[in-house]
């Protein structure tokens, strides 16, 4: 049975074990949100920042005939969606620690994404991304790094996270980009000190404010080697 939340109006779809703590999905009308711990994390409703981050990316590379993309953070697709439009992708991987998410993104968010997770251009890696830019054991590269697993880069999901934004994570992030490839890192706030640590190993870096009905504007990094 779903819970009701009264002081909300929200619907309790799923409450779920995470890698560090819980998620809960839940329905606002039409429109559906992640919550974990506690804590607000995205929701189905707009997502132009989200589709931003992929055609940052496209537009830096507008001169490649193919391209190679990973997604870091499946959310609620809309990052994934983007992604395939473009006629030059030839493979997204999408990497998302939480086998949860990728199920509601074949189930209920489904819509949301236009079933984006059955197109044959793309492969799953349920990992946690930190982890697996840094193993060995994992050679790709790609054209394109789309992250959007925190709500930025000074407001990390999980602590762990926020190695990846630091000066070695950075490095780690650069060996996974093919030459000329692009990083774009998505955040609910500004951030000048990783503005900052980003021009220290990109030889440009741009940052893109996108307006949201409530609070400040969510960012979009762009970085390219």
């Amino acid at each position: 049975m779903h819970a009701i939340d009264t002081t909300t109006g929200t619907d309790e779809i799923e409450r779920v074990p995470a890698a560090d703590g819980e998620l809960v999905l839940r329905r606002a009308g039409e429109h559906y949100e992640i919550i974990s711990n506690g804590c607000f994390l995205m929701d189905t409703r707009a997502g132009e920042s989200e589709r931003l981050l992929v055609r940052t990316a496209f537009a830096a590379l507008d001169e490649l005939p193919s391209l190679r993309i990973l997604v870091g953070g499946l959310g609620v697709g809309f990052t994934l969606r983007e992604a395939l439009t473009e006629p030059r992708v030839e493979h997204v991987c999408v990497v998302e620690r939480e086998a949860h998410v990728v199920r509601w993104g074949r189930g209920p968010l489904a819509r949301f994404s236009a079933n984006a997770l059955d197109d044959p251009r793309v492969s799953v890696v349920t990992s946690d991304l930190v982890a697996w830019i840094r193993s060995p054991d994992t050679t790709q590269r790609f054209h394109a790094l789309c992250l959007d697993i925190d709500n930025g880069p000074d407001w990390t999901v999980t602590d762990g996270n926020a190695s990846l934004y630091d000066d070695a994570g950075l490095d780690a992030l650069r060996a996974r980009l093919l030459p000329g490839g692009v990083l774009t890192v998505w955040s609910a706030t500004a951030s000048p000190a990783f503005a900052d640590r980003l021009r220290g190993r990109f030889a440009r870096v741009t940052v893109h404010q996108v307006p949201v009905p409530r609070g400040e504007p969510d960012v979009v990094f762009v970085a390219r080697t």
